[in-house]
């Protein structure tokens, strides 16, 4: 008795899928779907922005591909400006997203290579199938934070922008100063001291010099009431608010050497809102792992890879410095100091890394368990100031 066999690209209504992928742009989505490895895929375009285009055309490539009503859409499309709407459009749509990080999407690595938003959605989709049949390692997918956890990241990141801008003024105030041989100390001694500022060769200030520093010192004025009234919500938020984001930033100022600024921005931008399933994870994605280079008998270590969240990265050595000062009698620190603090320079900052590493993964095993990494110091008081 024979036995009939499936062709190999056979599926059921259960396992059918409609694989689609977005290249996005300001004025133009390009789109690309499939119904498996192996077939061409069909790209449309579309205004950007237009979502009930959008469900049209999902609609139209099940109708072209012979795919019943209801079979599983997936889509993905690359982390970029228009941040995370589009993936909840989408799963309000009844489409499965994902969100892709740009920078792990395989490329061809010949000199030149054709480019274009037709080509890089046809790739996508063709990548997205690969990753749905198993190879998961074929990209890494961005974890999406709920809405509440992603409006909670303006005020931190506000607060970051208008500090540059601050320092720009103050930077622009003594260029121009510089240019007639004034030179400050303190830059907030200028109202005080601006009418009695001369040039290089006694003289008064020129008439619009000095009418633009005044301006400009006014401008440092309103980004200074800015940054205080800033400052202010999140010291009150950090005292009293009672959401995760809050309470793990309260969590680890307790820590000493861990300040306002720290613990709010590792617990918004970091902890409080992803899930990390090991240590290498922490590490990873602060772009602090090591980046290994093997080939036959040639082995040479390349650096840290300097992926994931860069502002992770500066503060968590920033961090670091900070903790062999704070914390000198915990273990991190002592271990530092047997291994780096007698060597050179270069030395000292390789180990200033290699601590940053360990003590991100310390402060996520305290932030899980409540136990301080071992040694470490809780301050006093540890109640936020108004």
């Amino acid at each position: 008795m024979g036995t009939t066999t499936a062709p190999a690209n056979a599926r059921t209504e259960a396992t059918q899928v409609l694989a689609m992928s977005l290249e996005l742009s300001a004025s133009e989505w390009k789109m690309a779907f499939s119904p498996g490895l192996g077939q061409a895929p069909r790209h449309r375009g579309v205004r950007a922005g237009d979502l009930e285009a959008v469900k049209k055309e999902i609609e139209a490539a099940k109708a072209r591909f012979g795919l019943p009503a209801q079979v599983r859409v997936v889509s993905c499309y690359e982390a970029g400006r228009d941040g995370f709407w589009i993936d909840r459009a989408l799963k309000q749509l009844g489409v499965e997203n994902h969100v892709v990080d740009s920078a792990a999407i395989e490329v061809n690595r010949r000199a030149r290579r054709a480019k274009t938003d037709r080509l890089d959605a046809a790739k996508l989709v063709h990548q997205l199938l690969r990753y749905l049949m198993g190879e998961k390692q074929v990209w890494k997918v961005v974890r999406v934070p709920t809405q509440e956890e992603e409006d909670r990241r303006h005020l931190h990141r506000e607060l970051k922008t208008v500090k540059q801008g601050r320092t720009a003024v103050t930077n622009r105030i003594k260029s121009l100063l510089a240019t007639v041989g004034v030179r400050l100390s303190e830059i907030t001694e200028l109202p005080r001291v601006l009418e009695q500022l001369r040039q290089w060769n006694g003289e008064e200030l020129p008439k619009w010099l000095k009418a633009r520093v005044e301006r400009e010192w006014q401008e440092r004025e309103r980004l200074q009431e800015r940054i205080t009234e800033l400052e202010k919500q999140r010291r009150e938020l950090l005292r009293s608010a009672t959401d995760a984001g809050s309470k793990c930033a309260r969590q680890l100022y307790q820590l000493r050497g861990i300040g306002v600024n720290a613990s709010w921005l590792y617990a918004l931008e970091f902890f409080a809102w992803r899930e990390f399933k090991n240590r290498r994870q922490v590490g990873g994605l602060a772009g602090l792992a090591p980046t290994p280079h093997q080939s036959g008998t040639q082995r040479r270590e390349q650096g840290i890879c300097k992926a994931g969240n860069r502002w992770m990265r500066s503060l968590a050595i920033e961090i670091a410095w900070g903790w062999l000062r704070y914390q000198p009698q915990s273990e991190l620190s002592r271990g530092y100091q047997e291994r780096y603090g007698r060597g050179s320079t270069r030395m000292r900052k390789i180990g200033i890394v290699a601590l940053a590493r360990k003590l991100l993964i310390e402060l996520w095993k305290y932030l899980e368990t409540g136990t301080p990494p071992a040694g470490a110091v809780l301050k006093k008081s540890a109640q936020v100031t108004a």
